[in-house]
């Protein structure tokens, strides 16, 4: 094949893969909320079933964290790197809780395989993934995109982190935790 060809070939496939991203966002209409503002209320079940609540946190920092898909790589290392950091946050006054658009069953499995002993909780309806502007896709399925949020113990945003890389999520968190 003519080198010139190939070439152009490789850029044209560059370009279509730039125009069409791979993680997308799906509303434009739900914004990341911002630090100040009052964090969006909600209660969603946990692996074990069991109902998590924004307002059950008062008093504590809140780490909430975004991920796309239980026991993927990255989402597996953002996981450990949170467990790993776990008795530290708590000596901060703060709670874990991690959030994708998997079921309370995938939760469950992903806990147990790795060792997993913080909540994370099921938005399979998408409502609190979008109140927090991190509903994305990819390719034809719908997840959360690695967005992290600290809330503070009075329930405001204090710290927003979009587009996370997973190994460092926690110690970008610990960082700022008082």
């Amino acid at each position: 094949m003519n080198k010139y060809l190939l070439l152009s070939l490789v850029v044209a496939a560059v370009a279509i893969m730039a125009a069409v991203p791979l993680f997308t966002a799906r509303a434009a209409d739900d914004a990341v909320p911002t630090v100040g503002q009052q964090a969006p209320t909600f209660t969603l079940p946990s692996q074990d079933g069991s109902p998590i609540s924004l307002e059950q946190y008062r008093g504590k920092w809140v780490v909430l964290y975004f991920y796309p898909k239980d026991m993927t790589p990255g989402c597996t290392i953002e996981a450990h790197k949170f467990q790993d950091a776990l008795p530290q946050f708590e000596a901060k006054n703060a709670v874990i809780l991690g959030v994708s658009v998997d079921s309370v069953d995938s939760h469950k499995q992903f806990c147990t395989k790795d060792s997993l002993t913080f909540h994370l909780l099921a938005d399979p309806d998408h409502k609190v993934v979008s109140a927090y502007g991190s509903l994305g896709a990819f390719g034809p399925m719908t997840i959360a995109n690695r967005n992290t949020f600290l809330i503070d113990p009075q329930g405001k945003i204090a710290k927003v982190w979009v587009k996370v890389v997973p190994a460092n999520a926690a110690s970008d968190v610990l960082a700022v935790l008082p």
